[in-house]
């Protein structure tokens, strides 16, 4: 539907003409994020500042229209789309690196700046912000809080939640407030309910963030094997050792080959699976690490181990890594990544499963893995622009989650429920649970106008 016009002369009112944008071709780029869903917003406001950001939400309330906070779209689950219209506030804008303390060893950003700029931020203060999702250089640290994001680096740092110590948030209500403060929290913890809640019951703004000295030394390597299952058995055996690697990375022979294609990092094309394996730590014991790992990954019959010898050859080794997703178009255009966690020891089984459920609809899967965690990515490639295949590609995807639980996972380590799954959230919980999730956004968001429709199963 059209925007009101009064609406759309407040809006212009407070971030000015050309900062709103309605014009059909405009609304449609803000319309989709990485996943298969789609939405149509009325109008797309971009702000600069939390004031901006507090009066609009204040409108929008007042005139009943939903809206979501966009970064830069990256999401995989459908988290910034606009479900019912209304307005994307569009957050980019908001990208300043705030304050650096190394001594309290934190740092304040806006939103809408990258996890990369913040790390470029603070290497020359011998700094770095750990968690490291694979688009982050695209991807915003709104946007992670929103999702409770993850990445390779999370096996060892943790996840988004264990790098926040701070929000600044407009509730539904325009109201302003910051979470979190040094030290133990008294009564709920609204930090912890905010973080990895999609956005659905208010916009971040502002963040303080743990920041992590850089490491003495770091030692990369790529473990090549001729079994996915080996592969596995390596991952749950350095774990069990007691060994924290900084990363545990898997990739299986489709995501292999086509990332040859892509890139041409010097994967070996006819592998069934490779690990790419990062330590990291005081420079005195990280040898030690690192021929641990190699023993476990030889006894479990890698062919081959790398060691990258310079900084040139680690980043090639990584650029396949952070590339995977991508390079899965030149399979099919569209990729459906159905994005569980499992128990490691389950790794064998679960993508012995995901093969199988893969060949029942006739699809091809490259299976990329947080493997150190559990967290399995199976991409699935399919052409969206042909319903049946798509229709396929969606049943694979929740049999493959179905999977997941079975096993005692669940059904996202990362990329957050969204549109996308929110009907396989019965999976894992009961309609009375739901409710209570349901009741809880509303003590929040009463008019149901916060990021709506998302999260929850509608059929």
């Amino acid at each position: 539907m059209a925007l009101d016009r009064k609406l759309e002369k407040q809006l212009r009112k407070i971030v000015g003409k050309r900062n709103v944008l309605t014009l059909p071709e405009q609304l449609t780029v803000y319309g989709y994020d990485a996943s298969l869903d789609r939405g149509q917003p009325d109008a797309v406001v971009l702000v600069d500042s939390t004031e901006q950001v507090a009066q609009i939400v204040r409108l929008a309330t007042a005139s009943g229209v939903p809206y979501v906070a966009r970064g830069s779209g990256t999401s995989l689950s459908g988290g910034p789309v606009p479900a019912r219209g209304g307005l994307v506030l569009e957050m980019s804008r908001m990208a300043r690196v705030e304050e650096i303390d190394p001594r309290d060893r934190s740092a304040v950003v806006q939103a809408g700046i990258f996890n990369l700029k913040i790390g470029e931020a603070l290497k020359p203060y011998g700094f770095t912000y750990a968690p490291d999702p694979a688009s982050q250089k695209v991807s915003t640290i709104g946007g992670n809080v929103a999702e409770n994001a993850g990445g390779p680096h999370c096996l060892k740092y943790g996840v988004t939640s264990h790098h926040v110590l701070g929000v600044e948030v407009v509730w539904p209500d325009g109201t302003v407030e910051w979470l979190g403060q040094d030290g133990e929290e008294a009564g709920y913890d609204l930090l912890g309910l905010l973080i990895g809640s999609e956005g659905t019951l208010g916009v971040v703004t502002r963040v303080k963030v743990k920041i992590v000295p850089l490491p003495e030394a770091v030692k990369t390597m790529l473990a090549v094997f001729d079994s996915l299952t080996d592969a596995a058995d390596a991952v749950s055996e350095i774990i069990g050792e007691g060994i924290l690697p900084a990363t545990l990375e898997m990739m299986d022979r489709t995501t292999i080959q086509v990332v040859e294609d892509s890139m041409a990092v010097g994967y070996p094309r006819d592998a069934e699976a490779v690990l790419v394996i990062e330590v990291d730590g005081p420079a005195a014991g990280i040898q030690v690490e690192a021929d641990a790992v190699a023993e476990i990954c030889k006894r479990h019959r890698a062919r081959e181990l790398r060691v990258a010898r310079d900084d040139a050859e680690r980043d090639r080794l990584w650029a396949g890594r952070r590339g995977a997703y991508g390079a899965m178009t030149r399979i099919q255009p569209s990729t459906m990544v159905a994005d569980g966690t499992v128990p490691r020891t389950k790794l064998p089984y679960v993508l012995k499963r995901v093969a199988e459920i893969a060949d029942k609809y006739g699809l091809t899967v490259g299976n990329l893995l947080h493997a150190g965690d559990g967290n399995l990515h199976p991409n699935i490639v399919f052409d969206a622009s042909n319903p049946e295949e798509k229709e396929r590609a969606l049943k694979a995807s929740f049999e493959i989650l179905e999977v997941c639980v079975e096993v005692g996972g669940t059904i996202s380590g990362e990329h957050g429920i969204g549109l996308e799954k929110r009907n396989a959230m019965r999976l894992l919980f009961n309609e009375r649970e739901l409710e209570l999730m349901r009741q809880l956004k509303h003590v929040f968001d009463p008019q149901d106008l916060c990021n709506p429709d998302k999260i929850f199963p509608v059929a």
